[in-house]
């Protein structure tokens, strides 16, 4: 083989190498700061374990055979992380459009009382053909109502969504505690029983080993509702222009597109996706609406998203991590108190936040070295 050939090779090499780190060098963003932040978490949770007198490794073997341990644990880590992966993807799709919606917490439970309300006031004999889309349905436009209105005076009145989703919370929550009194059973503060056939079958019923566990139908929804998202904003038109505002207004305007309208519909799709939290609450949990079921579960959110960089993917990683961190929390009560698991949830939070800049900033200078 000649020199010359060999230079070409070594070339070829020296491209492709340079190619790869590049590469390696723009995943770096995504991945790093989630990985340091359970590194950084998980070394906080160690210093509280030894400061209450106990073994960080006895403490992580109840965590993990609590959580991912036993088919019950399976269960119950699917189960709390479901409403996540719904608030995580309302947070995201504003954010795709260049809006942060704080008001996912009030939107999932005026969809969660429509969802309520639907299933109950049905005839007894709906089948399930009928009555599940129509209660499921009615929990997302509920919430996508709730959405639209801060998109629309957003879009035409200049008003900030955070500060409007923030106390459009308040409003929802106040409401509801006063109109749900006339549609509660007596002496409680829940609705109805669902009709049969708007109920969402348990897991258990397919799956002895998860008898006992509330993981139900929900869970599939919420799957096939990140896929939907993923769908919507990487390979449809309408996503593309929602994207197209998030990235430049003004550019998306000269473009054609009507910044007011993607303004309106990404919150009221955000909403809507919120809404559907009902689903794993109402029809597949307790069977009604109950006031105060939330539990912060929208703002949780938040967290997910953040966690999750925005992709549905990465969201329904991030819920599935705060979900079997809920379900540790109980798994590990009984020798160090579950507080410790609410720390872990903060200390991750924070340490994505923190460490998302820094590392893009060294990713830039990795990936400007390798193009060189």
């Amino acid at each position: 083989m000649s020199r010359t050939r060999i230079g070409r090779i070594g070339d070829g090499s020296r491209k492709l190498d340079s190619g790869s780190r590049f590469e390696i060098s723009r995943s770096v963003p995504v991945l790093l700061p989630p990985a340091l932040a359970l590194l950084v978490a998980l070394a906080a949770a160690s210093l509280l374990v030894v400061a209450y007198g106990q073994s960080p490794l006895h403490v992580y073997r109840l965590f993990l055979d609590g959580t991912w341990g036993n088919a019950y644990g399976i269960g119950q880590v699917l189960f709390k992380a479901t409403p996540l992966v719904f608030t995580g993807l309302s947070v995201a799709l504003a954010f795709h459009a260049g809006l942060f919606n704080v008001g996912a917490e009030g939107q999932l439970t005026l969809g969660a009382f429509a969802t309520g309300l639907v299933g109950a006031a049905l005839p007894p004999a709906t089948p399930a053909a009928i009555a599940l889309p129509l209660a499921v349905g009615a929990g997302f436009c509920a919430g996508a109502a709730a959405g639209a209105v801060p998109g629309a005076l957003k879009a035409w009145r200049g008003a900030h969504e955070v500060i409007v989703t923030i106390m459009l919370n308040f409003v929802i929550l106040a409401e509801l505690s006063d109109l749900g009194k006339r549609f509660y059973d007596r002496e409680s503060v829940h609705t109805a029983h669902v009709v049969a056939g708007a109920t969402l079958a348990r897991a258990g019923a397919f799956f002895p080993s998860l008898r006992g566990s509330a993981l139900s139908g929900a869970a599939l929804l919420a799957a096939a509702t990140a896929i939907a998202v993923w769908w919507l904003l990487q390979r449809t038109a309408a996503g593309f222009r929602l994207r197209a505002v998030g990235l430049g207004a003004e550019a998306a305007a000269t473009a054609g597109i009507s910044v007011a309208r993607q303004t309106v519909i990404a919150m009221a799709l955000a909403g809507g996706v919120a809404g559907l939290v009902g689903a794993n609450a109402v029809l597949g949990y307790k069977g009604y609406y109950e006031e105060g079921f939330a539990g912060g579960v929208g703002f949780m959110g938040i967290a997910v998203a953040l966690l999750g960089r925005n992709h549905p993917g990465g969201i329904v990683a991030a819920a599935l991590l705060f979900g079997t961190l809920s379900q540790g929390g109980l798994a590990i009560n009984a020798v160090v108190p579950k507080e410790i698991v609410e720390v872990l949830q903060a200390v991750i939070i924070l340490a994505v936040a923190v460490s998302s800049a820094t590392v893009r900033r060294q990713a830039a200078q990795l990936a400007t070295g390798a193009r060189a």
